[in-house]
């Protein structure tokens, strides 16, 4: 059959058409019918004419109204693909079965699966942890750490899993107040996220972790400087258990923020501690310190004004060597933080770059096992708490970062899908179908605290026995007994690796006395006490 060299204009062609016939119906028999079929005929009409003689859209020239179908499956794609295409153990970012999973323990439904694994338990990069002849009966109570070194006055007693750093501004009012009375009704902790310390933190009692970032939000002057005066008074709080200081997050790693004006309510102003309706800017490094000798005065400083509660920092592991130079400078100064969170590049946030968020970044294994062994290394790890952060939403995440050495894990989206999220991925639009990512009150009001609150203490709750009868069935009695080597990884085809393989573990003391590791051989080389910069660029001319 031939193909029609204008077939593409007859949608517009039949619009007029239609309408003619419409205004000669009309006029020769008055009525509804025929006024209605006017209006939709004409209404069609004026929007393909619209299309043909459009300034920029080449596609809407071409297929004058055609062309908005095009538009009107675009829109509708993601919620197509996740509802009808998509399997159960493949979506992105997080699969339908792990997000079902955790609405089914926040509801406290049936969380059980039938007829065995979906997943090809041959397929190269399939991960099990190893059971034992002699498991043992789950623990009767949800295991706890104590976070705080030999120079913090005030310990913290930590759940084995909190709610990690997600701050008032990218979530909203009700979902800070639904997650920070789940908390207190859970026992477990609440990181503020360093949008600042808001009222609906404190509103209904929750243990805190006050993140501290690099905008200083909830203690800085007016310039955007540090303010230790009320940084102290706002650490003083009973709620507050530990301060954090945030250096970079696993989504965009090094990259700063700005929340438009626009958005810049007086209840976020007042929070945060700037104008309202300026950009609010979080710079991408801190101005408070610049060296890591000065960033671990930083945080004895911080220590000491909270009074003597656990002080540590968040980041994402990037240049080797920048870790490496803070242990170096831990070593100089004699200074230690109570804790270090490592996020991951999987990481979560509400808005980031392409580029950041696929390829900045080391993923939360490699980070997690990097600082762990750096911290063998040089001999300070029994000193200091590691958390670790990015996908963690079921018991097998967690027993599996506590393998690599995390104390305890925190999890950001697990907690949001607790609340209700779909993961409809507009966090970024302020058009959040479920009033989670949002500021909008008229979306937000469908949030229902006490509702969601109950939620979020159960997914906590289910997720933390899920881990204690994974560990009980590995034949320990305690979270904290994982090691690498009882997880397994099919590496390739018929290649079958322990954790304890990929992962190689120093001996304690290595790094200072020299180690041959090539994880750790150059960037120690390069790592510099006194600068974040590698020592050989500080030795090459100007």
């Amino acid at each position: 059959m031939p193909r029609l060299p204008h077939a593409r204009f007859i949608p517009l062609a039949l619009a007029l058409g239609g309408g003619l016939l419409s205004a000669a119906a009309l006029a020769a028999w008055p009525g509804f019918w025929p006024a209605l079929a006017l209006a939709v005929t004409g209404g069609l009409s004026a929007l393909g004419l619209r299309d043909l003689f459009h300034p920029t859209h080449a596609v809407l020239r071409n297929y004058p109204i055609a062309a908005h179908l095009r538009f009107i499956l675009e829109g509708i794609r993601p919620e197509m693909r996740q509802y009808f295409f998509e399997d159960e153990k493949h979506g992105t970012p997080f699969s339908r079965d792990k997000r079902a999973v955790v609405y089914q323990r926040a509801k406290m439904q049936l969380d059980k699966r039938p007829f065995g694994t979906q997943y090809d338990v041959y397929a190269d990069g399939f991960e099990w942890l190893q059971h034992s002849m002699a498991a043992k009966p789950p623990a009767q109570e949800p295991p706890r750490v104590i976070i705080g070194g030999p120079d913090c006055a005030r310990p913290y007693a930590s759940s084995l899993l909190n709610i990690s750093a997600m701050s008032f501004g990218s979530l909203s009012a009700n979902a800070i107040k639904a997650l920070n009375k789940g908390a207190r009704d859970g026992g477990f902790a609440h990181d503020t996220g360093e949008g600042g310390l808001s009222p609906h933190h404190k509103e209904h009692g929750g243990d805190l972790i006050w993140e501290v970032g690099s905008g200083y939000f909830s203690a800085r002057n007016a310039d955007g400087s540090f303010s230790p005066e009320l940084f102290a008074r706002v650490a003083a709080s009973d709620q507050v258990k530990m301060v954090e200081l945030k250096l970079s997050q696993g989504a965009k790693p090094g990259h700063g923020g700005v929340l438009p004006g626009a958005k810049v309510t007086a209840e976020i102003a007042a929070t945060r501690g700037v104008p309202i309706g300026t950009d609010c800017i979080s710079p991408p490094s801190h101005t408070a310190f610049s060296t890591p000798i000065e960033m671990m005065r930083f945080i004895a400083e911080m220590r000491r004004l909270s009074g003597g509660k656990p002080a540590g920092f968040k980041l994402c592991i990037g240049h080797r060597w920048e870790f490496l130079a803070i242990c170096k400078a831990m070593l100089e100064t004699g200074i230690t933080p109570d804790f270090i969170v490592v996020d991951g590049a999987e990481g979560g946030t509400g808005a980031a770059p392409l580029e950041f968020m696929d390829h900045i970044g080391m993923p939360m294994r490699e980070g997690l096992d990097f600082v762990h062994n750096a911290l063998i290394g040089v001999g300070l790890r029994d000193r200091i708490r590691l958390g670790a952060s990015g996908k963690i939403a079921s018991g097998f995440d967690m027993a599996r970062a506590m393998a690599l050495g995390a104390d305890w894990c925190n999890a950001a989206r697990g907690f949001m899908f607790a609340l209700g999220c779909i993961q409809s991925l507009s966090c970024h639009t302020d058009r959040c179908p479920t009033g989670v990512a949002t500021q909008d009150p008229t979306r937000s009001r469908a949030l229902l605290v006490p509702d969601k609150a109950t939620r979020v203490r159960q997914f906590h709750a289910a997720t933390l026995e899920a881990l204690g009868d994974m560990v009980a069935a590995a034949g320990l009695d305690h979270p904290s007994q994982l090691r690498p080597e009882h997880f397994m990884r099919r590496v390739a085809g018929q290649d079958v690796r322990s954790f304890a393989q990929l992962f190689p573990r120093l001996e304690e003391g290595a790094l200072l006395r020299g180690c041959d590791d090539p994880r750790f051989r150059e960037g120690w080389a390069l790592a510099d006490a006194q600068s974040f910069a590698p020592r050989r660029l500080a030795l090459m001319p100007a």
